[in-house]
C-alpha cells in the first residue's frame, strides 16, 4: 500500500478493511475469533479491541506464510469442530455468502472446503486445479503455476472451512518447498486429498466479493464497488439518488425512505437522515442528524442536528455542536459552531455564530459576527426570542440580547441589551466637507463632485 498505516486499517465506506471482514463473519455467530497480526501490531490490536473486543489477537512475529499464520493462530485453542479461515483485506465479502459457504461445507461432508470464483483476470491468484471428474486436486499459487495452470480462471478466494483436527494434522506436514519459501495454507488441500479425505469447493457467482487489496488503485476499485452496493440497497429501500456515481454513503449511515440525495452527496459516520429530507447537491454530512423534510444544499456539516423543515445553505458550514430547531434557516456563507438556533429563527447570510444560543423567531442580519474568543477562552452569547440583529453587528461575548430587542446596523455590542431595547454601539457620523476636492484633486471623484457645484 506504500503507507505508514497497516493495510487492514485503511477504510472504505466508513469502515476499515478488517472491520468489513469481521462484520461479515459476525453473521455466523462464531464461538471464537482469532486475528493474526503482523505489521503495525499495536495499531491493529488497538483497532481490533475497539471494533471487536472479544476477538483474540495473535502476533505473527516472523512472516512465515499463510500456513504458518494459521498454525500459530490455532495454538492452545480447540482441537475439534469447524474453523473458517479468512483474509483481512477482502472487504466485499458478505455474511450471506459466508453462511451459504458454511451450509455447503456441512452438507458435503468434506473435511475441507475452498471458497472459489471464476475470475475474468485471474493473475496473481492461486488457481483451483480439478481432475477430469471435476473434483478438486490442489491449489497452485501464481508463482508456482505452470503455463497451463495459469490458464485456469477458477481461483482461490483465500477463504476456507476445515475440520479442525484434520487441519491441525495437515499443518504439521506442509513444507516451504516453493517459490516464496513459505508455509502455504493451500498445500493443506493437496495433503488432505492424498490422505483420501474429501475436499470440496464452493464457487460464488459474484467474483467481486473476494477481491483483495494490495495497493491504492485496488482500494479505490473496491470502494467504488462498495458505493454501488450501498446505493443500490438504498434505492431499493425507497431512497432517491440522483447520481449514484457521485453519491457516497458510509455503511454506518441511516437513511429513511423518501429521502432525496442529489449529486455529489457524501454521507458518512453516524449520520441519520429522516424521511422527506433533501440533501445536496455537493453536500457533506458527517455524524449529523437531519430531521424530516429538512433541506441541506451545497454545505458541509459535522456533528450537528438539523431540525424538521430546517433549511441549510447554500455554502453553509455547520461545525461540532450546532443544533438547528424546526423551520430555522442557515443561509449562504454562514458558519456555526457549538450554537443553537431556535424554532423559525434565521441566519440568512455572511455571518459567524459561535458558542451561542438563539431563541425562536429571531433574525441575525447579514455580516454579523458572534465574537466568542478573547485569545484565551471561549465565551457564550445568548440571543432571546423575536430579536432583530442589525447587519454588520459585532456581538462581543459574554453578552445577552433580551427578548424582542434590536441592535442597530454596524454596532459593536459589548453590554447586555434589555428586552425590547435598541442596542446601538457605534460612533456618531461626521462628514468632512470638501475632503475629496482637497485630498483627491484631479480625480474622477473630484470631477463628479464639481459637477454638482461643490467647491473647496
Amino acid at each position: 500500500m506504500k503507507s505508514t498505516r497497516p493495510k487492514v486499517l485503511h477504510e472504505i465506506a466508513g469502515r476499515s478493511l478488517l472491520g468489513h471482514v469481521l462484520h461479515a463473519l459476525s453473521a455466523l455467530s462464531a464461538k471464537e475469533i482469532r486475528v493474526v497480526v503482523g505489521s503495525g501490531k499495536d495499531e491493529v490490536i488497538a483497532h481490533l479491541k475497539e471494533i471487536t473486543p472479544k476477538a483474540l489477537p495473535i502476533y505473527q512475529e516472523v512472516r512465515g506464510g499463510t500456513g504458518h499464520a494459521v498454525r500459530i493462530a490455532l495454538k492452545d485453542g480447540a482441537t475439534k469442530g469447524t474453523v473458517m479461515v479468512c483474509a483481512g483485506d477482502t472487504p466485499l465479502l458478505t455474511g450471506k455468502s459466508l453462511q451459504e459457504f458454511l451450509d455447503s461445507h456441512r452438507d458435503s461432508g468434506a473435511v475441507a472446503t475452498v471458497l472459489t470464483t471464476e475470475m475474468p483476470d485471474p493473475f496473481g491468484y492461486g488457481r483451483i486445479i480439478r481432475d477430469l471428474d471435476g473434483a478438486i486436486l490442489k491449489i497452485v499459487e501464481e508463482k508456482d503455476a505452470s503455463e497451463i495452470e495459469k490458464e485456469v480462471s477458477e481461483i482461490n478466494s483465500g477463504v476456507f472451512l476445515f475440520d479442525l483436527s484434520a487441519l491441525i494434522d495437515a499443518l504439521t506436514r506442509i513444507t516451504t518447498a516453493n517459490a516464496q519459501k513459505e508455509e502455504y495454507l493451500t498445500d493443506v488441500i493437496g495433503i488432505l486429498k492424498s490422505d483420501g479425505k474429501k475436499v470440496a469447493a464452493y464457487c460464488i457467482e459474484d467474483f467481486t466479493e473476494i477481491l483483495g487489496i494490495n495497493d491504492r488503485s485496488q482500494l479505490a476499485d473496491c470502494a467504488a464497488l462498495m458505493r454501488d452496493r450501498i446505493n443500490q440497497a438504498l434505492m431499493m429501500s425507497g431512497v432517491s439518488i440522483q447520481d449514484p456515481l457521485t453519491t457516497w454513503v458510509d455503511v454506518s449511515a441511516e437513511i429513511d425512505a423518501d429521502v432525496t440525495l442529489l449529486m455529489g452527496s457524501s454521507i458518512s459516520g453516524q449520520t441519520k437522515i429522516a424521511t422527506g429530507a433533501t440533501i445536496g447537491p455537493r453536500t457533506t454530512l458527517i455524524d449529523t442528524v437531519v430531521a424530516k423534510d429538512a433541506q441541506v444544499v451545497e454545505s458541509f456539516c459535522r456533528d450537528s442536528k438539523i431540525g424538521t423543515k430546517a433549511v441549510v445553505g447554500p455554502y453553509s458550514h455547520l461545525r461540532n455542536g450546532t443544533v438547528l430547531a424546526g423551520e430555522s434557516k442557515v443561509g449562504s456563507f454562514v458558519e456555526m459552531k457549538n450554537a443553537t438556533l431556535g424554532t423559525g429563527s434565521k441566519v440568512p447570510h455572511l455571518s459567524y455564530v459561535g458558542d451561542a444560543t438563539i431563541g425562536a423567531e429571531s433574525n441575525i442580519g447579514a455580516a454579523t459576527v458572534f465574537v466568542n474568543y478573547d485569545g484565551v477562552e471561549k465565551h457564550h452569547t445568548t440571543v432571546g426570542d423575536h430579536v432583530r440583529i442589525g447587519s454588520d453587528s459585532m456581538l462581543v461575548a459574554p453578552v445577552t440580547i433580551g427578548d424582542g430587542a434590536y441592535t442597530a446596523a454596524g454596532s459593536v455590542i459589548t453590554e447586555d441589551v434589555p428586552p425590547g431595547a435598541m442596542g446601538i454601539g457605534r460612533s456618531r457620523q461626521v462628514n468632512i466637507l470638501g475632503w475629496v476636492l482637497r485630498k483627491r484633486k484631479g480625480s474622477k471623484s473630484a470631477a463628479a463632485a464639481e459637477k454638482k457645484g461643490i467647491h473647496e
